[in-house]
């Protein structure tokens, strides 16, 4: 029963990491629509090339500040388009996300925070004052964009791996303190392969 085993797609290379995957949909379809954000207040959009951009120069920036591979880095945002932007940007740097919801209690946050000592935090500013008290570098994806801007929009060298992190994820923390599972772009690729073959996925899907 356990006996779940399949190749990769054609072609593909076993070693790719998750935003290399993504860098090649850029090539096949750069003026197509990537994300959409939609609010009472209005409607955006990025394509993939946009967001590649976008992304881009987010990683260059972390990369001036150190990020590299497997370094822990938090985000904080509301969902937006700068969410999207800041997780490509992360992974492209070569850094490892740690997702924090805004509506955690401010402890919970605190304590993730302290548990991955991670250096930097992308938040947004409306977000500021509900933040914890800690040492780690805060850049704002809104009010910080227009120095980011200034990066290089080129598709950014990191040495990553597909044995590196991709991401940490925090338990619930019900049965005790939360825990931070390790997750490594292999096992997220591996992931997103299987939905495609098991839910028959295109690109008509959300």
């Amino acid at each position: 029963w356990n006996d779940t085993y399949a190749d990769y797609p054609p072609g593909y290379k076993k070693d790719k990491c998750i935003h290399e995957l993504f860098e090649e949909q850029v090539l096949q379809t750069p003026d197509a629509v990537a994300v959409v954000f939609t609010s009472a207040k209005s409607d955006k959009q990025l394509t993939y090339a946009e967001l590649n951009q976008k992304a881009n120069q987010l990683a260059h920036y972390l990369q001036n500040m150190g990020v590299k591979p497997e370094t822990l880095v938090g985000i904080c945002v509301e969902r937006s388009l700068e969410m999207i932007v800041g997780l490509l940007g992360i992974l492209k740097a070569g850094g490892a996300y740690v997702p924090l919801d805004p509506e955690y209690p401010e402890n919970r946050l605190a304590f993730m925070l302290e548990d991955t000592q991670s250096p930097i935090l992308l938040t947004q500013s409306n977000l500021l004052n509900s933040l914890p008290e800690n040492k780690t570098k805060l850049i704002c994806l809104d009010t910080d964009w227009e120095t980011i801007s200034k990066e290089s929009k080129e598709n950014v060298k990191s040495g990553v791996k597909s044995d590196n992190l991709a991401y940490v994820i925090y338990t619930s923390g019900s049965t005790g303190k939360p825990k931070g599972v390790l997750i490594q772009h292999a096992g997220f690729v591996n992931l997103i392969f299987s939905h495609r073959k098991i839910f028959n996925e295109n690109s008509q899907d959300r």
